[in-house]
């Protein structure tokens, strides 16, 4: 999955998308997923954002005995990513639901909710099937309706956002979500334009964008709608919320030495995935004693020195990887008692 910053075209395989740092999400999850068997077998993964099911693909093919659990809140994605894994029916479970269900989809299959997973993979953002579909209004580049909902049976369009929000609720939108300089501005800038004629597509959004930030900055920082687009997107799939559950399920989930593979494609994320994760990477012990309390030690390892980026090889060849931000855990102990 890629965010709006990654909108540039690129090559991709027969499913529309190139799996975005695979060999390196293999890399961090395959110790995990081969510590009983060269295979994978007794191994349980969870794609937490399935989209096309490249990553899936791939961890199926490479690791024949894997079971693996596939999450995705978009129906079109699972019927196609269903297509696709169909060789490996036997071993996968689709689920319909936000990655922050992990819990639930856990038992559904049988399985506890705690400690029972030896990999989860996050790539999140929006996939490259939703950002490339005309008419699901992700994309700057293309008009369309303002709808942005990642799963289309369910919850508020960008278009009803831009409609009915007040504009102190759009300046805080796009400034916490967008991290927009000039949101007070645009958001001033909607509500006029809202008042002559509703918002439908969005070629009328950017087309405001345009009118409204500044030309100095039209030429320096990038496309004047990627912040709005992006603000508009997470509030409304509700993607920063959905996250900050679904990295404590996650961690919860693993099983000692199994590992978990966050990929972020803005600051936003990245932030959430860090704030969850690194203080379960500590010692609890107070400072200066000389050996570690018992149940005071870390639950995780982190393995990565802070957020990886894709390769310059990499952003040449899929050019969507050049925002992504990978962080990756390995649970070393129980959580204790206490």
């Amino acid at each position: 999955m890629v965010d709006h910053e990654g909108e540039d075209s690129s090559p991709a395989d027969g499913f529309g998308h190139i799996p975005v740092l695979l060999h390196r999400a293999d890399e961090l999850l395959g110790p995990a997923l081969t510590v009983n068997d060269p295979q994978g077998g007794g191994a349980v993964m969870i794609d937490a954002t399935l989209g096309l099911g490249g990553h899936s693909e791939h961890f199926l093919r490479t690791y024949p005995q894997l079971r693996l659990i596939a999450l995705d809140r978009d129906p079109h994605a699972l019927e196609i990513a269903g297509g696709r894994l169909a060789p490996f029916a036997d071993r996968v479970t689709f689920v319909h639901t936000r990655y922050d269900g992990i819990e639930d989809a856990l038992t559904q299959t049988g399985l506890p909710a705690e400690e029972s997973v030896h990999g989860i993979l996050f790539d999140l953002g929006v996939s490259s099937m939703q950002l490339d579909e005309s008419d699901r209004g992700f994309a700057y580049s293309i008009d369309a309706p303002l709808d942005m909902r990642m799963d289309p049976t369910t919850g508020i369009t960008a278009a009803e956002v831009l409609n009915t929000y007040g504009h102190g609720d759009l300046a805080r939108i796009l400034s916490t979500y967008g991290e927009e300089r000039f949101a007070g501005k645009i958001a001033s800038e909607i509500v006029r334009q809202r008042a002559k004629e509703p918002f439908t597509t969005s070629a009328a959004l950017v087309e405001l964008l345009y009118r409204t930030i500044p030309a100095a900055t039209r030429r320096t920082g990038g496309h004047p709608a990627k912040r709005t687009f992006q603000a508009l997107r997470v509030e409304v799939n509700g993607e920063l919320d959905s996250l900050r559950a679904a990295v404590p399920a996650a961690l919860d989930a693993l099983t000692v030495g199994g590992r978990v593979v966050f990929m972020s494609y803005q600051s936003l994320e990245d932030r959430v995935v860090k704030q969850e994760i690194t203080p379960r990477s500590k010692s609890k012990s107070p400072e200066g004693l000389p050996v570690e309390l018992p149940g005071m030690g870390p639950e995780f390892r982190i393995l990565t020195r802070g957020a990886e980026r894709a390769s310059e090889q990499e952003v040449e060849e899929n050019p969507r990887s050049a925002p992504v931000r990978l962080r990756a855990a390995e649970r070393i102990a129980r959580r204790s008692a206490a």
